[in-house]
This record gives structure tokens, sequence and C-alpha cells, in this order.
């Protein structure tokens, strides 16, 4: 990347413009920066973050774009950031996110996202530095629903793609994406959670572009399984992070631990981990109890 100036692997053809410097020394990094932008998979941000302890974050904005729950401790991402980088307190911690594909936005196509931070002034600062005339973005203070919704999207994800691998239709994912908002909604609103949040960007926004993109890491996972192939052999061949498949353990974990049902998590669960065969999995679905709509 230091000759090419490109991510030939993964974004090839676009090139990292030269105001941008390239290094491998985290320490340098950041050692001047007034706001860092966090883009690690989800489950190395603790040990990144653990290299940084001893600096002082007063006065630094931290942007996370990450999306996912860690295992373990089922902690979002900026309640890692902050566990680990308390100089930078909870008001310097903010999430960008939505539906927002990076092969798309470095081609500067139209894109909106929002930032979310527990000071509605950091999010608004993230707003303007982010802000492009193809890259908009919206400011809230739900950091707690926003990052719920993107990591939960990405289990649901994995379950769209099982459907269209298995070989079934529009209807089948369909209803698996609508009764997903139904789960989200269920488990943001024990943790504290804004329900507008889910109907937003960060919710139905995000839940729709990835379980319907072709640039979808997650819907190919689960594409895959739908296929019969085993989910060691199809993470081995993939060169970048599927987030969904570890975070669906955490999801799974936060249903078990505040007593909510999920009944798609709880399936693609079994499916990428219990070895469930997935047209069992969606008879399970299809076949419960009959209830209302909520």
């Amino acid at each position: 990347m230091l000759e090419s100036r490109e991510n030939r692997s993964l974004l090839p053809g676009i090139k990292i413009p030269s105001e941008v410097g390239i290094t491998s020394d985290l320490e340098h990094s950041v050692a001047h920066a007034e706001l860092i932008v966090t883009a690690i998979p989800t489950q190395f941000v603790r040990s990144i973050a653990e290299r940084l302890r001893t600096h002082d974050f007063r006065g630094v904005m931290i942007v996370n774009v990450a999306k996912g729950i860690e295992n373990n401790s089922l902690m979002t991402m900026s309640e890692v950031l902050l566990d680990l980088l308390p100089s930078a307190g909870k008001d310097g911690i903010v999430t960008l996110s939505g539906p927002s594909f990076a092969e798309e936005v470095s081609r500067q196509v139209p894109t909106a996202v929002v930032a979310a931070s527990a000071n509605i002034e950091a999010a608004k600062i993230a707003q303007q530095v982010f802000m492009t005339p193809y890259f908009r973005v919206y400011s809230s203070e739900d950091i707690r629903g926003v990052e719920l919704a993107g990591s939960i999207k990405n289990v649901i994800a994995i379950g769209a793609g099982i459907a269209d691998g298995a070989g079934f239709g529009d209807n089948t994912k369909a209803a698996i994406m609508t009764r997903a908002t139904a789960e989200l909604s269920r488990l943001g609103s024990l943790m504290g959670a804004q329900q507008r949040t889910f109907a937003g960007l960060s919710g139905i926004g995000d839940l729709i572009a990835t379980c319907m993109s072709r640039h979808s890491r997650n819907r190919f996972v689960g594409e895959e399984i739908g296929k019969g192939r085993k989910l060691s052999d199809i993470l081995a061949g993939m060169a970048m992070v599927a987030e969904g498949v570890a975070t669906t353990r955490s999801v799974h974990d936060l249903a078990l631990k505040h007593g909510v049902e999920l009944p798609i998590v709880n399936e693609v669960f079994e499916v990428l981990f219990q070895n469930k065969d997935p047209i069992i999995a969606t008879s399970d679905l299809m076949t419960r109890d009959a209830k209302g709509e909520a």
C-alpha cells in the first residue's frame, strides 16, 4: 500500500489520496490526532485498544465504525473503547453507522449514515466532519440503539443469505427481514434503546442493504451455508471478516441474559454452531405457535 497507495485485495482501483499518511505504527498514528477512526473487526477492538491504554485521549474524539458485539463481555464497541480508554470519556466516543458499503462509498455513490454519541454535540461535530455532497450524515444521541441495530442486522443478513442459498424466494427473505425488526425492537427496548432508531438508517436502512446486497459478506456466508457448505470452509476462503458470525454468539447470549425471545437469531445460531439443517430451521420458524403480529 505504501508504494501503490491502493488496497488491491479489498478495494482495487481506489487510490488513497496523497494527503493521507500510511503507517503501521499504532502509537505514531494517534500521537497528535484530534479525531481517531477505529475501523477494526469487532473481536479485535479490545486487543488494539489495550495497546493504547496509557495514551491520554482527553479532548480527542474517537469515531468507531465497527458493527458488532464482543463475545463473552457482550459489550458494544463504544463500551469496549470506554472500558480500555477511559480518558476519552463517553462524551468523546461516537459511532458512525448505516448502509455504507466501502465499495460504494469509495466510488462516491450517494450514501446516508448516522453519527451517534451519548453527547449529542460530539455527534454533531462528527456529522460536520464526515458530511460531503455524496456522504450525508444524520446525528443521534441513541448510541445504544445505533450499535445494537448495526450489530444485529449482520446476524439477520446471514439468515437472509441462508434463505437465498437454500432456494427459497423473495417472500421468505421479506418475512425474515420484517420479523427481524420485531426481534431487534424487543431486545433493544430492554437494553434502553429508542424504538425510532430501528426505523432509521442504522436499523431498517442497514438491514435492507446487508440482506440484499452482493457486497454483503454476511449474506454471502449465509448463502453458502444454504447451499450446503461448511462454515469453516467458507470463512477460510474469505479475505474479509463477516462480523455477523461472531456476533451471532453475542446476540444469542444477550437474549438469554435478558430473557427475551429472538426466534430468527436463535435459528441462525443453531445453523452456524450446532449444525442444524437450514431447511429444518426454516420449518421450525414457520410452524411456531400462531400469534398476533407485534
